[in-house]
């Protein structure tokens, strides 16, 4: 994998990945999300991605999947993550706990390779919620 990061203006930066894909980054957040807050999202992709795959291998019926991503930063520079967490809303038609629970803990115990390499010095949590539809209907 390779990426390359171009200076844009101020403190802006446009970044494309090796498969041809561009983010831009702002230092000042004003134009885009800043670089820790990429790493947020990251984590909040990679394992909602797991989560998805795992819950539809898994036959769940999910619409929707939703990743609350807080990050908790070091008072002093730098300025590192000290704690994230990662709070899952799966929606869906009677989406069963058992499964929810099985899909979010396989992706931080061993899918999610943001996640894990982030616990290497963060302490990372996760916790779900489920919205169930069926149980409205």
């Amino acid at each position: 994998m390779h990426a390359t990061v171009n200076w844009r203006d101020g403190l802006v930066f446009e970044a494309k990945s090796g498969s041809g894909h561009a983010v831009t980054m702002d230092g000042n957040k004003t134009e885009a999300a800043s670089p820790m807050e990429l790493v947020l999202m990251a984590a909040g992709g990679c394992s909602s991605v797991d989560v998805v795959s795992i819950l539809e291998k898994a036959r769940q019926q999910v619409t929707g999947v939703q990743c609350e991503v807080k990050g908790e930063r070091a008072d002093t520079v730098p300025a590192v993550f000290t704690h994230v967490h990662l709070h899952f809303i799966v929606t869906g038609t009677d989406v069963a706990e058992k499964h929810v629970e099985r899909a979010v803990a396989l992706s931080a115990d061993k899918y999610c390779s943001v996640a894990k390499m982030l616990e290497a010095s963060v302490k990372v949590t996760h916790s779900y919620a489920i919205e169930n539809e069926g149980e409205n209907a």
